[in-house]
């Protein structure tokens, strides 16, 4: 199973990914994928809003979606809101399967799913002032590979 959860904490990747190989025989790769805000231009903080339960309710989709897609043994997402400093991590997806093919398939499509369907709302702020972003295009072409 694939757990989610969202957090306003900062994430223990370490601990995620001891979650997925604790007391298992069957897990042969763990891969993850940490995103960390970055220090683009003059980016002062970046602050990620979202209405909880609809959030929760799409990261288990996006969620469930990968395990009928791969053969994983287990996963972890865990997004964080809030406002957060460049060099913070924002997003930690971490996948185990018996095998490394699907372990990286699987950890790939949760990251550009999550990018495109799941509902967060994304604010920068800058030296002249806080502006929401929008969505890329890029995101959108690299999720459609999974349609």
């Amino acid at each position: 199973m694939i757990a989610v959860r969202v957090q306003a904490e900062p994430i223990d990747s370490a601990a995620a990914i001891a979650a997925l190989t604790k007391d298992r025989d069957d897990v042969g790769a763990v891969v993850t994928f940490t995103g960390f805000v970055r220090a683009d231009d003059d980016l002062i903080a970046l602050t990620l809003e979202h209405y909880p339960a609809m959030t929760e309710r799409a990261l288990a989709a996006i969620a469930a979606e990968a395990e009928v897609r791969w053969p994983v043994t287990g996963g972890s997402v865990v997004h964080r809101v809030g406002r957060m400093l460049p060099g913070e991590a924002i997003v930690l997806v971490a996948v185990a399967s018996a095998h490394r093919a699907a372990a990286f398939e699987a950890c790939a499509f949760l990251m550009d799913w999550l990018k495109t369907k799941a509902p967060f709302w994304k604010s920068e702020e800058r030296a002249g002032g806080a502006t929401w972003v929008e969505a890329k295009a890029s995101d959108d072409t690299a999720a459609a590979r999974w349609n």
